[in-house]
């Protein structure tokens, strides 16, 4: 299974001239510690302002968005409930 690792995620961002800022690092941080969660949005957001202040609810959505085009990371959509998000990029299933 591939997993989401800090380092794996900053190599790819690296890799595709993206750069690594703090609000980024943030993101990335609670992505990696919070990964069998499935975190939302709003899950990040809270947690990653804990680690960098200068930071939006719409930078974490324009960050998670950015994330999925570039395929570093996987959204979850669904009808009733926010999108959540993963770094298994594996085919597999999410009950």
């Amino acid at each position: 299974m591939q997993m989401i690792t800090k380092e794996g995620l900053i190599r790819q961002l690296r890799g595709k001239g993206l750069k690594i800022t703090p609000q980024r690092l943030a993101i990335i941080d609670v992505l990696v510690e919070n990964r069998h969660l499935h975190p939302g949005a709003n899950l990040i957001y809270v947690e990653a302002t804990k680690r960098t202040k200068r930071m939006s609810l719409s930078t974490v959505y324009a960050t998670l968005g950015e994330f999925t085009q570039q395929g570093l990371i996987k959204s979850l959509e669904f009808d009733r409930t926010e999108n959540r998000y993963e770094g298994n990029l594996e085919e597999h299933v999410n009950l």
